[in-house]
Order: C-alpha cells, then structure tokens, then sequence
C-alpha cells in the first residue's frame, strides 16, 4: 500500500510536515496500545472468571448456548474492544514516516 501527502500546497517545510506526522502517528500507536491493554485485561477478568478463553466465549455467546447475563454482553463487549484495538494496534506498528 501507498500513501501520499501533498506537502507542496501546504507552504510547510518537509521536515516540520514529517515531525508532525510522526507524532500523529506515535500518538495514535500509544493510545492503540493502551486501548488493546485495557481491554486484554477485561478479557483475562472474564476468562478467569468463567473458566472459558474469549474466544470459546465468542464461539458459545454467538450460538446462543450462555444466556442473557449483562456480564455476558460487557465481556462481548470487551473481545470486540480486545479485537478492534488488536487490529488498529498492528497496522499502526507498522507505519513509518
């Protein structure tokens, strides 16, 4: 994948363009990575819990086989945090200025 940035109709210098960027992108990893801990950590609470992994809890939630307690519905609440943060957290990791 390519990504391209005008900095020609910006008037900015490319370096102070790069820095800017850079941070952006650092931030949004950091905050990524603390988003995907907190939410691994919810999970582990849920697995210990239950005595079930979160994704065995997936498989049995999505069926219809555990009921309709709210712990339920945090923890399916928290893999698809764990899941969505897991992802934004890889691609961020792998983006360079």
């Amino acid at each position: 994948m390519t990504l391209a940035l005008k900095t020609d109709i910006t008037g900015y210098r490319h370096n102070n363009v790069r820095r800017v960027i850079s941070y952006a992108l650092t931030s949004s990893a950091a905050q990524a990575n603390q988003r995907f801990k907190y939410y691994e950590t919810l999970c582990r609470q849920f697995e210990q819990e239950f005595g079930l992994t979160s994704t065995e809890f997936m498989q049995k939630f999505d069926a219809g086989e555990l009921g309709d307690a709210q712990e339920y519905f945090d923890w399916y609440a928290a893999k698809r945090g764990l899941d969505i943060w897991r992802e934004r957290r890889e691609i961020l990791s792998g983006v360079s200025v």
